[in-house]
């Protein structure tokens, strides 16, 4: 196991707005959940960034008081519901607790803010249970599953996919050193948290896709057994992400005095990102009615535009992949329905940030 000790900084949601890949927001409730909940969603982390005062008021107790009605009985909280709205009064066991969209960690950071401000121990109780729930769900390898326990389908495997393990290890690293945040945390759960960390890394670094013997970056799924890139949705082929590696990096960056396999894999990652961006391009909706969101998506030249990178690589060849619902992988965004082809964020900005400032500055101090 390789000791992964932690650059000091202030907490991070997910690092680099570029590595959230969250921009697709999906808002698509289930019927299972009350209309005030459907009605009107706002994420928990909405609350996270309060006066400290704030949360000893009587308005994040309400919150608070939402928050706890929609753990599970595992632990964790379902996604897409607005979880510091309304309180939940349906079937505790048809919650479907998940790591996706910011489930679960969200909240937990929620009520490590009003337990530390309030001392009231109900909120104390369920940060245990939900961190216990995040602990649990960890292979043992290092990887976590999209939700937990694991379901039969793609959410099975090791999931980056939206920064979704990202996310769980950036948690689990501010419960182990955060000594002011997370003090009422026994130290036997925070050395946990520190070793799941640990992990963690040792998963990202089995994870990275060779081809042809060098390191390249890593696909949004990964197998939880052998480690291998998998497919996910039907328009999710299996492939090297231009998006979900940006978070991945940022993990590994996130290591002090990182030895040289952290360095060999920040290295290659940067270099495949340099020899994959897209130059002459940009992407631009135009308005277009009888369409299914008002507007029809083109890739049009432009020498001036700065690059981009597709969200999927082909792997062995490089070339940007894209796919409809069928499954069939084309290599021209207009191939594919207009359906997939508007709902779905295919070429993007997200590497920006990494390759022109963030790579450049941790290899200065690594070197």
């Amino acid at each position: 196991m390789r000791s992964s000790q932690f650059r000091n900084g202030a907490e991070k949601m997910l690092p680099g707005k570029a590595g959230r890949c969250l921009a697709k927001a999906l808002i698509v409730m289930s019927l299972l959940w009350p209309a005030a909940a459907r009605a009107a969603y706002t994420s928990a982390r909405q609350l996270l960034d309060k006066p400290p005062e704030w949360y000893a008021s009587e308005e994040a107790a309400r919150a608070a008081r939402a928050i706890l009605s929609y753990q599970s009985p595992l632990g964790g909280w379902p996604k897409n519901v607005d979880t510091a709205g309304q309180p939940y009064d349906g079937d505790p066991d048809a919650l479907r607790p998940t790591f996706d969209n910011s489930a679960t960690t969200d909240e937990l950071r929620f009520l490590a803010r009003v337990f530390n401000a309030t001392q009231d121990d109900r909120y104390r109780q369920a940060f245990i249970k939900g961190l216990d729930y995040i602990l649990k769900a960890q292979y043992p390898n290092g990887g976590w599953p999209q939700s937990y326990p694991p379901p039969s389908g793609y959410g099975r495997h090791i999931t980056f996919n939206d920064g979704a393990m990202v996310r769980l290890m950036f948690f689990v690293r501010e419960v182990a050193t955060d000594d002011a945040r997370y003090a009422f945390v026994d130290p036997q759960r925070r050395s946990a948290a520190r070793q799941a960390w640990d992990r963690g890394i040792d998963c990202i670094l089995k994870c990275q896709i060779k081809v042809d013997g060098k390191l390249t970056a890593w696909c949004a799924q990964h197998d939880e057994k052998d480690f291998s890139p998998r497919p996910a949705r039907a328009f999710e082929p299996a492939s090297i992400s231009g998006c979900e590696t940006i978070g991945i990096v940022h993990a590994l960056m996130a290591v002090q005095n990182p030895g040289p396999e952290i360095i060999a894999a920040v290295d290659a990652a940067y270099e495949w990102l340099n020899a994959v961006k897209i130059p002459g391009i940009r992407v631009e909706d135009r308005p277009q009615e009888g369409t299914p969101r008002g507007h029809d998506r083109f890739v049009v030249p432009d020498p001036s535009a700065e690059p981009m990178w597709a969200r999927f690589y082909e792997i062995g060849t490089n070339r940007p992949i894209f796919a409809d619902r069928d499954g069939v992988v084309k290599y021209d965004l207009r191939e594919i329905g207009i359906e997939r082809r508007t709902g779905y964020q295919w070429l993007k900005y997200w590497p920006k940030n990494f390759v022109s400032q963030e790579y450049p500055q941790w290899k200065a101090k690594v070197k």
